[in-house]
C-alpha cells in the first residue's frame, strides 16, 4: 500500500542528508521506499504505543540513512553483486571456519599470516569469534561485552581488523562475526551509568528495587547455567537494585521495550556491517524479549525484533546476511527463517545444531533411526535461507531434539540420552570418547558434552593407548604412528562426520584445529577465568609446528588434512551441493546407514553414510525406488565404479564408511 506521508517523510529526510535519490542512490531511495511499509508496521507493533513513538520511528529513518552514507563505495558494489546472486550464501562454492583470532593466530595483526593455509585448506569464509572489549576473567568467552566498538586489546586493534577484512576480499574471503543483542558486560559504559544511579541507563537493563519481580520472572524462567550462575537475577550493591542476568552474573540483560535500545543496538549493527562483515552473528537471539509469566524464550517479540532488524539491514546494508544463533527445538528453530508473510525474511542462516547432536547420536549408537526421524522437522528451511552445518563448534554439544524422534527409533528417551552422556564422557564401558559433561542439571540430570571432534571420535584414547603400549614418550604435538587400528578407526570417524556435514546443504563449518586432529587441551584448568568451564578443552591453542605435520605424508595431521581438503574439494566441484532445497532423505534399508539424495536438473548425487563399527549391507533397490534403473555407478570420494547388481542383492559399506555415488547409466 502507498502511504503518501511515510513516503514524503522519506524523501524529505534523504534530500536533508543530501541524498542522489534520481542517481547514484536511487537504488537505496527505492529500497527503502519499497520496505517503508513493513518497517513501520513492524516498529509500530513493538513501540507503537511508547509515549514517544513518532520520534523515535523518525530517529530510526534518520539512523538508516546516516548508515547508508557511511558505507564505502567497494560495500555498496559487493552489495549490488550480492543482489543479483540473490540468495549468496546458499552457494556451494562456501566453506567456513569458526577460531578464535589470539588461539588460532596471536592477534589480528598475525592472522593475514594464516591466510594461505586457509586457503590452501579450500575454507574461504571465516567466523572470527568476539573480538571486541570485555573484561578479562569476566569476558565469557569475549560474549559479556563492555564495548561494541572497541577490539580488545588482547587481539589487537580495529585498524589492524580493517587490515585484515581487507586482505580477506582482495582473496575473495567471506567474513561472519558476532553481535551479542541480548546482554551487555556490566563494565559496559550503560551498565557503569545504570549503577552510578542514571535513571536513563537503568531503563536500558531490567532493573529492580526488590526481589517480588524478580521472583515472579524466576518462577517461569529456567535456569541457563544452574551450576555457575543460578537463577536470573544478581543484587547490584552500588544503585541498590536487582538486574537481570539470564546467563552470568556479570552479563546485564538489555531491555528491546525501550526503543532506545532498539536503536542503541541496531547502530552497533550497522558499524558491523560498514566494517565490511558478510554475515552478522547475532547471538541468542531466543532471549532478546522478556514477559512475566513466560520462560522469557522463543517469544513472538524477539521474532518481530529480528524480522524489524533484518528490514533496516536490507534497506541500508543489503550485502550482509543475518544468522540467528537459536540452539533450540527443531519446530522453534524454523520460525527463526520468518513464517507466513515473512518467511525467508527473517534470519537468512542458521545453525542446524539439531542435525550437529543427531550425528553424534548415531555414532555412539550405530543406529541411524533417531536422525531420520528428525529429518521431516528440518526439511521445512524455507528456500532462500541456509543452514550453518557442523561437527563441532566452540559450544557444547546439547541433546535438544525431540523425545519424540527418539520414541520413534523405538529408545527411551530418558535412558537413550543417559546412555550418550555417558558415552561420550568416556564413563561408558569401553567407551572410545574422551569428553566431559557440561553444565549439568542436579534437578532433571540434563546436561551437554564438551570435548573436540578427535577426543570423541576416539583419537585422544587411541593415541594414548598405543603410548602406554609402546612404553614411550612422545609428545601429544607430533604424531607419525602408522598402521594402527584404533587410530585408524578415529580418523575414519572424523572423517564421516565432516563428510555428511559437508554434503547435507548449507555452509559447511569447520572448527578450527579439527582440520588436523587436535585432541583435548586440559591447559584450561590452570586459569581461573577457565577453569569453571570446560568448553575450553575444545578450544586450542594452536601450535603451527604440529600443523605443519599436514605437510609430512602419511601423519595423522596430513590424513585428516587431506581427507578434509578433499571433501571440500569435491563439494565446490558439484553444484548440485548448492543450498536450493534439494535434499530428499533415503528410506532406512539398513538401520546403520543414513542416505540422502542431492539433486538438480543435470545432476542426481546419492550420498550415503554408515555409523557402524561393522560391515553394513545396503540392497541395490536403494537406488531403483526412485523410478532409476543403472546399472553402473561411481563414487566421487574413492573415484571407484560399482556394477548395479539386482535388487536383492548387496553394496557391501565398511565399518564408518561413506560414499558420493553418482549414476551412470
Amino acid at each position: 500500500m502507498y502511504q503518501y506521508l511515510l513516503h514524503q517523510k522519506i524523501k524529505k529526510i534523504c534530500n536533508e542528508q543530501l541524498l542522489d535519490i534520481a542517481g547514484v542512490d536511487h537504488a537505496f531511495y527505492i529500497r527503502f521506499i519499497a520496505n517503508a511499509n513493513t518497517l513501520q508496521e513492524l516498529y509500530n507493533s513493538i513501540y507503537g504505543n511508547q509515549k514517544n513513538a513518532l520520534q523515535d520511528f523518525d530517529a530510526l529513518l534518520v539512523l538508516i540513512i546516516e548508515s547508508y552514507k557511511l558505507r564505502k563505495p567497494v560495500f555498496r558494489k559487493k552489495d549490488q553483486v550480492k543482489e543479483q546472486q540473490a540468495a549468496w550464501f546458499t552457494s556451494n562454492q562456501i566453506t567456513g571456519m569458526s577460531l578464535y583470532v589470539d588461539r588460532f593466530a596471536g592477534s589480528l595483526k598475525s592472522m593475514p599470516e594464516r591466510l594461505n593455509y586457509l586457503q590452501e585448506l579450500g575454507v574461504n569464509f571465516l567466523h572470527l569469534m568476539p573480538l571486541f572489549e570485555s573484561p578479562e576473567g569476566e569476558s565469557d568467552g569475549g560474549y559479556a561485552v563492555s564495548d561494541f566498538r572497541k577490539i580488545d586489546p588482547r587481539f589487537g586493534t580495529l585498524n589492524e581488523f580493517k587490515i585484515l577484512q581487507e586482505k580477506m576480499q582482495a582473496a575473495g574471503m567471506y567474513l561472519m562475526i558476532d553481535i551479542v543483542l541480548n546482554h551487555t558486560s556490566h563494565q559496559h559504559e550503560w551498565a557503569l551509568k545504570a549503577k552510578a544511579g542514571d535513571k536513563k541507563f537503568q531503563d536500558y537493563y531490567y532493573m529492580y528495587d526488590s526481589r517480588e519481580i524478580p521472583d515472579q520472572f524466576d518462577a517461569t524462567m529456567p535456569e541457563i547455567f544452574p551450576e555457575s550462575s543460578p537463577g536470573s537475577f544478581t543484587y547490584v550493591p552500588e544503585c541498590n537494585k536487582w538486574a537481570m542476568t539470564v546467563f552470568h552474573n556479570y552479563q546485564w540483560d538489555l531491555n528491546y521495550t525501550n526503543p532506545a535500545v532498539f536503536n542503541a543496538m541496531l547502530s552497533n549493527i550497522f558499524f558491523y556491517a560498514n566494517l565490511g562483515v558478510d554475515i552478522l552473528r547475532i547471538d541468542a537471539p531466543a532471549f532478546i524479549w522478556k514477559q512475566l509469566g513466560t520462560t522469557c524464550q522463543n517469544l513472538p517479540e524477539a521474532h518481530t525484533l529480528l524480522r524489524l532488524i533484518k528490514q533496516c539491514v536490507h534497506i541500508a546494508t543489503p550485502g550482509m546476511a543475518i544468522l540467528g544463533e537459536a540452539i533450540v527445538a527443531p519446530k522453534e528453530i524454523m520460525k527463526y527463517f520468518g513464517t507466513e508473510s515473512f518467511t525467508a525474511k527473517e534470519c537468512d542462516v542458521a545453525y542446524n545444531a539439531t542435525q550437529m547432536a543427531l550425528q553424534w547420536d548415531a555414532l555412539a549408537t550405530g543406529d541411524t533411526r533417531v536422525m531420520l526421524a528428525a529429518q521431516h522437522e528440518l526439511l521445512q528451511k524455507p528456500f532462500g535461507t541456509t543452514w550453518i552445518t557442523y561437527t563441532r563448534c566452540h559450544d557444547d554439544i546439547g541433546l535438544g531434539y525431540d523425545d519424540s524422534m527418539i520414541a520413534a527409533a523405538g529408545f527411551n528417551a530418558y535412558e537413550h540420552r543417559k546412555f550418550l552422556k555417558e558415552y561420550y564422557s568416556g564413563s561408558f564401558q569401553n567407551s572410545p570418547a574422551k569428553g566431559a559433561l557440561f553444565s549439568v542439571n542436579p534437578k532433571t540430570q540434563d546436561a551437554r558434552i564438551s570435548g573436540s571432534l578427535a577426543s570423541l571420535c576416539g583419537l585422544e584414547k587411541a593415541l594414548s593407548d598405543e603410548l602406554n603400549n609402546n612404553n614411550q614418550s612422545d609428545s601429544n604435538e607430533k604424531h607419525t604412528i602408522q598402521n594402527n587400528f584404533e587410530i585408524d578407526v578415529a580418523i575414519a570417524k572424523i572423517i564421516l562426520m565432516q563428510a555428511q556435514s559437508m554434503f547435507l546443504g548449507g555452509i559447511p563449518m569447520l572448527f578450527y584445529g579439527d582440520e588436523v586432529g587436535y585432541t583435548n587441551d586440559y591447559s584450561y584448568l590452570g586459569d581461573p577465568g577457565k577453569s569453571y568451564d570446560n568448553r575450553w578443552m575444545h578450544r586450542p591453542n594452536i601450535n603451527w609446528e604440529k600443523n605443519a605435520l599436514a605437510k609430512q605424508k602419511g601423519s595423522i595431521e596430513e590424513r585428516i588434512f587431506s581427507a578434509t581438503q578433499q571433501l571440500i574439494q569435491l563439494r565446490k566441484s558439484l553444484d548440485v551441493f548448492s543450498d536450493n532445497k534439494n535434499l530428499t532423505w533415503l528410506s532406512p534399508h539398513n538401520i546403520h546407514v543414513a542416505g540422502f539424495i542431492r539433486a538438480n536438473k543435470e545432476k542426481k548425487i546419492y550420498c550415503l553414510f554408515n555409523f557402524n563399527n561393522k560391515a553394513a549391507y545396503v540392497t541395490w533397490f536403494l537406488f531403483k525406488e526412485h523410478g532409476l534403473a543403472p546399472t553402473q555407478l561411481v563414487d566421487h570420494w574413492t573415484g571407484k565404479k560399482h556394477k548395479v547388481g539386482s535388487d536383492h542383492e548387496y553394496l557391501v559399506m565398511e565399518p564408518y564408511q561413506f560414499a558420493v555415488f553418482e549414476l551412470l547409466t
